[in-house]
């Protein structure tokens, strides 16, 4: 059954049930918490919660639908059978239910099996379920268990698992939630490990792929974490379209189905090499060039933060593993219309923005090309002095695109270690600020969260310290920003600072570099960090517990980053203006030579 096939027969026959077939969401959901769309539930959210009747938009509390996704969480596993950053789900609802209008477990396990054994002519022998076992005061599903044997599914099949594997939700801290029954497909013997209890959510092998899985929102949880029946109960359901189609097509990944085939037959046309023997590299290509298209699509375009960070990440990444297969200048453009072409019918959108598509594709590869010289000779400075620290190697991703396995592998050939602890720190200290967007909230970066940003940020804590040391106490920040090239910096002062102010507050920032101050991070509660001398400085509340940055013993501010590791890494300090900013607030801008 070809992946069209698929698409038409689940909505078919859940359109032939009562359902109203609903349209893909956008990859870019309306919740602005989140950075894509992860499940067909998502676009649901609001009735799932009771917040609104299903009934006065759709016509009907069911519905069914086939979903764009997009993922990044498990990217390192992208290449294996069953993993990939965009995907497809298809997935039908029941909103309220009761007895006169909606439907629960007993008809939508049935459905599944009609769907799944009836429709889709997959041997029920080979099918094994979940159900949730009961924990923490919730009690076992024996329902669903009892219906599954009712349907023929043999006890030894199903397996019986806490809320770690078979309960879901709430999304947020508070909301509905409930136990999941999870429907496997065994792949048999060859797919399997030695463990003799291998079966559903073996961590040691991939026999048994899960394909769907049914949600029984019947329990919300509240502030305290308990959870109590829900007045309103929904069906939830999702099944992974890709590794669906591959089961279908009996192929051990989607990679060889019709949904990847052009794109992988096409790899090895411009590689000239065999996908037996290139495998995990061509299937991280055709995965990430997938990915790319579909974000564009959206209007995405490669950044430094949030969605462009994303697509600017997989995009060098794909370009990585181009060049691990010495592919020729601008491969993403034939790959990428592969892409297209498996989709333009589904998703007239890939289609329609081909031309945006292609033209930030090959811009991204030659501006890449040329950031990746600079980094290898970055590169070469950075390993001449031995193992490479983690605000070197992240130095490296963030300025130079340089991926960390990239930076590994270098490393590995040239026999030196690599602090990924220090690099995970600093990587996560970067997402922050790129995710939150909140210029006051960490101190002014911004949205340019690069290395350079990262060494003027810094700066700006022994430009405050200097500011109160050679113009008085009554010093206070007013605002800040930061970009990869200056910093921007307001305080309180009544005056014009002179000629001679600007020098002795340059000299002494210079001193400070000098002296290669270690940058100390601490976390302690806010109350305790006020009481150690901390400064603090925007009226906005702060959490109940707070990272605290040391510059020797110098400067000491609350913020939440990005900062560098030692002091005589930012070169030197140099005041290019200071003016006005308004009333009784001056303004300095400055740069690191």
């Amino acid at each position: 059954m070809i992946s069209k096939d698929l698409r038409k027969n689940f909505l078919d026959f859940f359109e032939k049930r009562g359902h109203k077939i609903v349209a893909s969401g956008s990859l870019l959901p309306s919740d602005p918490t989140v950075l894509f769309t992860t499940a067909g539930m998502q676009q649901f959210t609001l009735y799932l919660a009771g917040g609104r009747d299903p009934i006065e938009r759709f016509g009907t509390r069911h519905l069914a639908s086939c979903q764009k996704c997009f993922r990044t969480d498990d990217i390192d596993k992208v290449g294996d059978d069953i993993h990939h950053t965009f995907f497809e789900m298809l997935g039908n609802w029941s909103i309220g239910q009761d007895q006169e209008k909606g439907y629960f477990k007993k008809r939508m396990i049935k459905y599944a099996l009609e769907f799944l054994v009836g429709v889709l002519n997959i041997d029920k022998n080979r099918i094994w379920v979940t159900i949730f076992k009961g924990e923490k005061n919730i009690p076992k599903d024996e329902r669903s268990k009892k219906i599954w044997q009712e349907n023929g599914v043999l006890r030894e099949r199903i397996g019986e698992f806490g809320i770690e594997e078979n309960f879901w939700g709430p999304v947020g801290k508070t909301g509905p939630c409930g136990p999941t029954s999870e429907v496997f497909y065994d792949r048999g013997k060859e797919f399997g490990c030695k463990n003799p209890d291998c079966g559903p959510n073996c961590h040691h092998c991939q026999r048994f792929v899960e394909i769907w899985n049914l949600v029984f929102m019947e329990y919300i949880k509240d502030e305290d974490g308990n959870c109590r029946l829900l007045s309103q109960k929904n069906i939830d359901t999702g099944i992974g379209f890709e590794r669906l189609v591959a089961i279908l097509q009996k192929k051990p990944s989607a990679y060889e189905t019709d949904l990847f085939l052009p794109i992988i037959q096409e790899l090895g046309k411009i590689s000239f090499k065999k996908y037996e023997e290139e495998k995990r590299n061509f299937r991280i290509l055709a995965d990430h060039i997938r990915g790319t298209v579909f974000l564009i699509a959206e209007g995405i375009f490669p950044s430094n933060v949030e969605r462009g960070y994303v697509l600017r990440r997989i995009l060098r990444r794909a370009i990585r593993f181009g060049r691990l297969l010495n592919l020729p200048k601008n491969f993403l453009i034939p790959l990428a219309q592969k892409v297209i072409e498996i989709y333009e019918d589904t998703y007239p959108e890939v289609k329609s923005k081909e031309t945006d598509i292609l033209t930030i594709l090959q811009n991204e590869e030659e501006k890449f090309e040329k950031t990746l010289e600079k980094g290898l000779k970055q590169f070469e400075k950075i390993s001449a002095k031995g193992d490479i620290s983690g605000i070197d190697a992240f130095h490296l991703f963030d300025t130079y695109g340089f991926p960390l396995e990239l930076t590994q592998e270098l490393a590995k050939e040239r026999k030196l270690e690599i602090d990924i602890e220090g690099f995970k720190e600093a990587f996560e200290e970067h997402r922050e600020i790129s995710r939150a967007g909140a210029e006051k909230k960490f101190g002014g970066v911004g949205k340019e969260a690069s290395f350079e940003a990262t060494k003027l940020h810094t700066a700006t804590h022994l430009l405050h310290t200097a500011l109160k040391k050679i113009l008085g106490p009554h010093i206070r920040q007013m605002g800040s920003d930061i970009t990869s090239k200056r910093l921007r910096f307001d305080f309180s002062h009544p005056q014009k600072m002179t000629a001679e102010e600007i020098k002795k507050i340059e000299d002494l920032v210079n001193q400070k570099i000098k002296e290669d101050l270690v940058v100390k991070k601490e976390e302690m509660r806010y109350e305790e960090a006020i009481k150690s001398g901390a400064l603090a400085f925007f009226k906005e509340k702060y959490p109940e517990i707070v990272k605290v940055y040391s510059i020797g013993n110098f400067s000491k501010e609350i913020c939440a980053g990005p900062h560098i590791n030692r002091t005589s890494e930012l070169g030197k300090f140099k005041i290019v203006k200071e003016e006005s900013s308004g009333a009784g607030i001056r303004r300095i801008k400055a740069i690191l030579e």
